[in-house]
């Protein structure tokens, strides 16, 4: 098995602690890497100590030229970068290319808002107290960052946490997720090699308890998490002074209307509710179609859905396969089957072979149901019909989470009123709510998190105000 060294203060090490990282396509071994100690951790965080007022002054040209030179190696990386993380999360290949190269844009943005962080001179003499004053606004890095990264995206959303960090100017300590630590630790070669400070990014596989430290330290000024919400809100709640920023859990709505090309919204929905087993936090959950078209646009679903290639992620012509670990698959499982024995109906799937959950919908399903309510984080999809627009945006309103949804209608009204009036970060018009590109601004309300990544957005939390009077 291949061997590879975790990324420690701008040092790559071996610790006594081996983490072994298993495909989930064939429930094998393939690589070896390491946990991070508490030793370890704190020797991170001294190093990110001493460059971090390195780091602060760092001259955005140079900031410019790292985040470039990350960026233009790993679409020169691209086969290789791609083999690593299919293998050790079991995303099909044309997925894993997808998110490297979203990966290279994420860097390239950052590297352009890099000469760009804001700055401004405001007049003070708006009352009489401030006549003959002005005032001069810069944002300053807050400091250490605290990362923590899922499987589901190994590379692009712990890249959503390093690139704004080096663009903001403060060092940054990742925990990538233990199930899917390679890719980011084959990144931290191409981060070495620039001529950023060392101990500016540390990139540390760590077991829960040694990981805690990135919440509960006061010497990390912000913790960036993205990953389950129960997970983010006890975060949250043991984070004490420090800024906190959650990308958490969803179970997007997509409403698709009687003046939608139906067409457009099947194909977009297979992509939304399947693509990586459903394992996506904005995948098409839920779906209601206005019931003048609701059997045309089922039939054609299941169609589409019965086409699905399913096989070996490593193969090009896959599109969909295993899920992260038989776990979770057998959770799947067990949700569709209490929602059979309450009264759902499967119309497509509904089986599992080990790692696999073959894509589902589900039909007669109800708002209470774990498929309904809870995040499925997996290829399961309910279809419900309904009457009225203004019912359907109220049913996807009618959720914990807030996260994205989308609209496929073309009904200008019906747009306006859906943007004013779902309870979500992000509304997409004639696309499914799976719909990112990484310089907007994302997140979600209520449970679906506090705050919201994109490369500027990002960058902002990462920035403390101050003001000089004169």
């Amino acid at each position: 098995m291949k061997k590879y060294k975790i990324y420690c203060g701008g040092e790559f090490i071996e610790t006594p602690n081996p983490l072994e990282v298993v495909n989930p396509f064939t429930n094998e071994s393939f690589a070896e890497t390491y946990y991070a100690s508490s030793d370890d951790l704190e020797k991170a965080i001294i190093k990110a100590q001493e460059v971090q007022k390195e780091m602060q002054n760092l001259p955005s040209y140079k900031k410019y030229e790292a985040l470039m030179y990350i960026s233009n190696t790993l679409k020169e990386r691209l086969d290789y970068f791609a083999k690593i993380l299919a293998l050790e999360s079991g995303k099909p290949m044309r997925y894993a290319k997808g998110e490297i190269m979203r990966s290279v844009q994420t860097f390239l943005v950052a590297a352009e808002e890099s000469k760009r962080l804001p700055g401004e001179v405001m007049s003070l003499d708006w009352t009489p107290a401030g006549e003959g004053k002005h005032g001069v606004i810069r944002y300053f890095p807050v400091g250490l960052v605290a990362g923590i990264a899922p499987f589901n995206f190994p590379m692009n959303l712990a890249v959503h946490k390093l690139a704004p960090a080096i663009a903001a100017g403060c060092p940054i300590i990742l925990k990538p997720s233990t199930n899917t630590p390679l890719s980011t630790l084959a990144l931290a070669e191409i981060i070495s090699q620039t001529d950023l400070p060392k101990g500016a990014v540390s990139i540390l596989p760590m077991d829960r308890k040694t990981g805690n430290q990135l919440v509960v330290d006061d010497r990390f000024k912000l913790l960036t998490f993205t990953g389950s919400p129960h997970v983010g809100w006890m975060m949250k709640a043991d984070a004490g002074r420090k800024k906190v920023v959650l990308e958490l859990g969803g179970n997007a709505g997509m409403v698709i209307t009687k003046t939608a090309d139906i067409k457009q919204a099947v194909a977009k929905a297979v992509v939304g509710g399947f693509a990586y087993s459903g394992q996506v936090c904005i995948h098409a959950q839920r779906i209601y179609v206005a019931k003048e078209i609701f059997k045309k646009f089922s039939e054609e679903f299941v169609r589409e859905v019965n086409k699905l290639t399913l096989g070996d992620p490593m193969d090009d012509d896959t599109l969909f396969s295993s899920m992260i670990d038989e776990g979770n698959a057998i959770r799947v499982e067990d949700w569709v089957n209490e929602a059979i024995n309450d009264g759902a109906k499967v119309i497509c799937g509904g089986k599992r072979e080990g790692t696999y959950y073959h894509p589902t919908i589900l039909v007669d399903t109800k708002p209470k149901m774990k498929v309904c309510s809870l995040e499925v984080f997996g290829p399961v999809v309910t279809l419900e019909p309904f009457g009225d627009f203004e019912e359907a945006i109220a049913e996807v309103n009618n959720s914990e989470f807030g996260l994205q949804a989308g609209i496929f209608t073309n009904d200008i009204g019906e747009m306006d009123y859906a943007f004013n009036n779902l309870e979500v970060g992000g509304v997409i018009i004639n696309d499914s709510p799976i719909f990112r590109v990484d310089h907007m601004p994302y997140g979600g309300v209520k449970d679906s998190g506090l705050g919201r990544e994109g490369l500027k957005y990002a960058i902002m939390d990462m920035l403390e105000t101050r003001i000089l009077v004169r």
